[in-house]
């Protein structure tokens, strides 16, 4: 079973649905194309409210003058040891300015979901059992030390000082 979750805890009746050759977004529902298909919707028509998933190997700067269309943008984790959504997200948020949901699909475990955070990332699509329950009681795994810059900052003395200021010339 598969559930959303932000911050805020899961979310009911999620409209959104990741469409492939036997499943098709209908009635309420609406599609998460993928990357080549949102680009060639979106060429043909002013349609807003869109939703993509971006797969590993994708390019997102190829989203950019179609950002403000967005709703969502899902970034998939295939597997535990594939990163590079991680580097999208990151990527999204930092350098293209992309405000709108941000969501992880595929792989997403608990562990890892701190970090997803600081990314960037908003929403989360789990099916991990062990993450499902930890995520209902609240229980996130903490990081006590950030040595990196992130979209989200640190709280007030958890990071290390990767900002120093250049000392004064004597």
């Amino acid at each position: 079973m598969t559930k959303i979750w932000k911050e805020t805890g899961f979310v009911e009746n999620d409209p959104w649905v990741i469409e492939t050759d036997e499943v098709k977004a209908s009635g309420e529902q609406k599609p998460l194309l993928g990357l080549d298909a949102l680009i060639a919707k979106a060429d043909e028509s002013n349609d807003v409210g869109l939703g993509v998933l971006v797969k590993p190997a994708d390019d997102v700067r190829r989203l950019e003058p179609y950002l403000s269309r967005l709703d969502i943008i899902a970034v998939a984790f295939p597997a535990f040891n594939d990163g590079r959504a991680f580097s999208h997200a990151s990527l999204l948020r930092q350098r293209l300015g992309y405000t709108s949901e941000l969501r992880a699909v595929g792989d997403v475990l608990i562990d890892q979901v701190p970090l997803m955070l600081r990314v960037g990332i908003d929403s989360f699509s789990v099916s991990n059992a062990t993450a499902l329950k930890r995520l209902a009681e609240n229980r996130l795994p903490a990081i006590p030390h950030h040595y990196q810059p992130a979209v989200r900052d640190a709280e007030a003395g958890k990071g290390y000082s990767w900002r120093r200021q250049a000392k004064p010339a004597a």
